[in-house]
């Protein structure tokens, strides 16, 4: 299975996460912010095949941790999180770089699912509004 770097500032959400992902079999290392989530890809030396992070964070936000990330390890498949809707607007952005962007609150069956694709490389279904009206 993967090798994934989960950044989260929520405990709670960091432990439902993490044993979302670990019950995958993956192999999870977790951080409490950007900031410790850029100093693991460093000691690690970027042997992640996925950066699960929420975007709003103390110290380092996730998209900023994503630049970073993408900058020095561009192999590592980046899946960010997040509540806010500035926020998801401020990473769209980013979509060379981030995979995609998912919504909070979301189900075990939902993060499991987005990181399964993530992982797979498979296409994100961007929503636009004529999809959204069923045109």
């Amino acid at each position: 299975m993967a090798k994934i770097l989960l950044a989260e500032d929520d405990p709670s959400v960091r432990g439902f996460v993490s044993r979302a992902l670990e019950m995958d079999g993956h192999d999870v290392v977790v951080t409490e912010d950007g900031g410790l989530a850029a100093e693991a890809v460093l000691e690690h030396e970027g042997a992640f095949d996925l950066l699960l992070s929420d975007i709003k964070m103390p110290v380092m936000d996730g998209i900023a941790l994503a630049l970073s990330v993408a900058a020095q390890y561009p192999d590592i498949t980046i899946l960010l999180m997040t509540g806010f809707a500035d926020q998801r607007e401020r990473a769209h952005g980013l979509d060379a770089l981030v995979h995609d962007i998912v919504p909070k609150p979301f189900t075990l069956a939902d993060i499991r699912a987005k990181v399964a694709q993530a992982l797979e490389g498979g296409a994100v279904e961007k929503m636009t509004l004529a999809k959204t009206l069923g045109a």
